[in-house]
């Protein structure tokens, strides 16, 4: 029986569709060439490029990506089980095919039972399909475990952390854990800066039970906050100790109006690798459709300038190294 291949669901309309020019503009928001460093864990958005391809670039540009990977986003379609992987096959973007990375899959499945075989949620969900050609440009041998998240069940979240920390640790090579996820949408900056602030917050001190009670408790519109706190459990049990801000910047930076932008923050850090970089987007007030404009948070239309989505938090984790089987 033929593994199955997820063929593109957003190519032509989130990113380009044309294998040179869509790796092209990966290049170049890559630019200029940065220093790397072994990340464990990230934060990326899941818009379209034209929004948060520069903002994506900026962090996956400071990454020494390696081979392995584990891809989790929200759930957006509401399709399929709600704590989906898919574990055998590939999927394929306009930059060739990547392979599901079976035996990751199949040790994250065995320690954590909850985990569905469930492809229908892969299909049309585009929050794990835009970090892919990053991928690809950064690493071309890179596989991954795609895991969608439908659930706010903290426990689930949790426990699904921890048993990505084990299956890692038992591995005993190195994996990137990939949280998709934007921050607050569709409300007017002032709120939007305020909720923002508090997930970031807790992010910035790993405190997954924390980042969860914040944006319940504050209705934030973070949608990959399952994806999020997930990342930050295993992180946490895999030793990681420090997260910096570098940089967070607002929709004034993409559309020029500053009637929706907020104060630019920079926190410089001693050893000088990007931790945190949050950015802001809105979709153009020219009235033409554009790339993921409309889908890019929540797949919910959004037809008004005025609804001014925050596109980003990025995280990269320092590892302990002397808990690591091997070295890095």
């Amino acid at each position: 029986m033929a593994s199955p291949v997820r063929h593109p669901a957003v190519a032509g309309r989130f990113y380009p569709r044309d294998r040179d020019d869509l790796r092209a503009e990966v290049e170049f928001y890559l630019s200029p060439p940065q220093k790397t460093v072994p990340a464990l864990g990230c934060v990326v958005p899941h818009a379209g490029y034209m929004y948060s391809g520069h903002v994506a670039g900026a962090v996956y540009a400071r990454l020494d990506v390696p081979q392995r990977s584990i891809l989790m986003c929200p759930n957006h379609t509401g399709m399929g089980h709600p704590l989906s992987i898919m574990s055998v096959g590939a999927w394929d973007t306009p930059l060739g095919r990547v392979s599901i990375d079976a035996e990751l899959a199949a040790e994250l499945k065995r320690r954590f039972t909850p985990l569905g075989e469930d492809s229908e949620a892969h299909r049309a969900e585009h929050g794990a399909e835009v970090q892919l050609p990053f991928l690809q440009v950064r690493n071309p041998q890179c596989s991954f475990v795609p895991i969608a998240l439908g659930t706010s069940q903290f426990e689930l979240l949790q426990g699904l952390g921890e048993a990505i920390a084990d299956a890692v640790w038992a591995l005993g090579e190195r994996v990137l854990l990939i949280a998709s996820s934007d921050m607050n949408h569709y409300e007017n900056d002032t709120i939007t800066r305020v909720k923002d602030q508090k997930a970031i917050e807790r992010i910035l001190v790993m405190d997954a039970r924390g980042l969860f009670d914040v944006v319940m408790d504050e209705d934030i519109s973070m949608c990959g906050f399952g994806p999020t706190v997930a990342m930050l459990t295993a992180a946490r049990r895999l030793g990681a100790v420090s997260t910096d801000l570098v940089r967070y910047a607002t929709s004034g930076d993409v559309s020029g109006d500053r009637d929706f932008a907020l104060d630019l923050l920079l926190i410089k850090i001693r050893d000088g690798v990007a931790l945190i970089d949050a950015e802001k987007a809105v979709r153009g007030s020219g009235g033409e459709e554009q790339p993921g404009g409309e889908r890019c948070l929540t797949g919910i239309a959004v037809a008004h300038h005025t609804d001014v989505p925050n596109v980003l938090a990025f995280v990269d984790f320092h590892w302990r190294v002397s808990r690591l089987k091997t070295e890095w």
